[in-house]
């Protein structure tokens, strides 16, 4: 029988731009189109996309809107093999649909899964922060399972673990590019990956931590209306298990515009207070993490000439551990992620 045929499904430009610069992402920008095609046959589907408009798509991979065999719409998912979209799936298979997009089906070998569709025009970017807390608070709830005997959790790194790695490779990162920021920026993280590291190797409170949960990853339920968590669900988790207060810090250097342009430190500590606190989450803990986080982010940026993200990073690390660095721009004039290159 002759293979039906596929409608041409565009490729975002900015998708096609980012992973044209290696030659493994030109391999699966080639092969994009027979892995669409394989998964449209394999599931029964038809694409459900607007003549002239592009599918969605994020820093890692496509996203197809998709019909079911029923008329059902889905969204198809297939991401850039690596680590993060390999584990994916494994997170929202023990969500089951629960503060999480829900799985359909999914395809190891390609990193392609069939999700639910959600409105990826409404996501928590749209509400008032002040709105938007209670939603991601009660989110975070849902996503906080406890291990249990399923062969899932053993795919997920623990945080104690990227906590003892960074006890390492920070300070090494730092000396080999030339100590870009203040050696007391560096020890605040440090300090932070030895208490919190060895918290997490302790604790009896491990859950299974949603690592990327900004406000662009939660997006709306279709026919729901209300900021409530059972009107939203998360996407992209880049899931880890540890202390669920390393889920924090996403929020905090992300809408820097939204805080008050004459006091942006002491309401960016507010925010994470805010935010811990609706999640049921340790302030302090919540706090820390994010320190460590963009003290690692700020030495990525650096390596790679993202001079914006890196000023961003430098000032939330900064501030959050206490010290504003000097020299560094209005938190309003930084770039948001994802718009520094």
């Amino acid at each position: 029988m002759p293979r039906p045929v596929v409608p041409a499904v565009p490729i975002p430009p900015r998708l096609a731009a980012r992973y044209a610069r290696s030659s493994a992402g030109r391999d699966w920008l080639g092969g994009l189109p027979g892995l669409l095609a394989d998964r449209l046959e394999q599931w029964h589907l038809e694409v459900d996309l607007e003549p002239g408009s592009f599918p969605w798509s994020g820093h890692g991979g496509l996203v197809v809107p998709v019909r079911q065999d029923d008329g059902s719409p889905a969204a198809l998912k297939i991401a850039f093999p690596h680590d993060e979209a390999q584990v994916e799936r494994h997170a929202l298979a023990l969500w089951g649909g629960r503060g999480a997009v829900l799985l359909l089906a999914s395809d190891g070998a390609s990193c392609a899964m069939l999700l639910e569709r959600l409105e990826g025009g409404r996501s928590l970017a749209a509400l008032p922060v002040d709105e938007a807390v209670h939603v991601w608070g009660g989110l975070v709830r849902e996503l906080g399972l406890v291990p249990d005997h399923r062969p899932e959790w053993q795919e997920f790194s623990h945080i104690a673990a990227r906590a003892e790695q960074w006890s390492d490779d920070l300070p090494a990162d730092w000396d080999l590019l030339g100590r870009p920021f203040p050696r007391w920026l560096l020890e605040a993280a440090l300090e932070v990956c030895q208490k919190r590291g060895a918290v997490g190797r302790r604790s009896a409170y491990d859950v299974l931590v949603h690592t990327d949960l900004h406000f662009d990853n939660v997006l709306a339920r279709p026919g729901t209306a209300g900021a409530t968590s059972a009107g939203y669900a998360a996407i992209d988790p880049q899931p880890m298990v540890g202390e669920a207060g390393f889920a924090v810090a996403p929020l905090l250097w992300n809408r820097l515009k939204d805080l008050p342009a004459a006091l942006p430190g002491p309401a960016l500590v507010e925010r994470c207070q805010n935010f811990s606190a609706a999640a049921g989450l340790d302030p302090d803990a919540a706090r820390e993490w994010a320190i460590a986080r963009e003290v690692d982010n700020a030495l990525w940026y650096f390596r790679n000439g993202h001079r914006g993200d890196l000023a961003r990073s430098l000032w939330v690390a900064s501030t959050l551990a206490g010290n504003t660095l000097a020299g560094l721009p209005h938190p309003h004039s930084l770039p948001e992620p994802g718009q520094d290159g």
